[in-house]
């Protein structure tokens, strides 16, 4: 799976990259380089926990679960 981001420098000369798929899901670097890897990494962090949440309100609500791989 490819997801677009966002890259800006900011006033201190800092990349910061966001991740317009996914809600709230923000880096930053020195470089573009670092950048693009410290949001990797933070977008799969954020699907993580997000698979996490759905996987409690499935049991809580007693919903089937399946996965689907993207």
């Amino acid at each position: 799976m490819r997801l677009d981001v966002i890259l800006e420098k900011d006033e201190d000369g800092f990349y910061v990259a966001s991740c317009p798929a996914v809600k709230g899901c923000h880096s930053q670097g020195r470089t573009k380089r670092e950048a693009l890897a410290n949001i990797r990494e933070a977008i799969v962090g954020c699907l993580e926990v997000l698979n996490a949440q759905a996987k409690r309100q499935g049991r809580r609500h007693h919903a089937q679960l399946a996965a689907v791989a993207v």
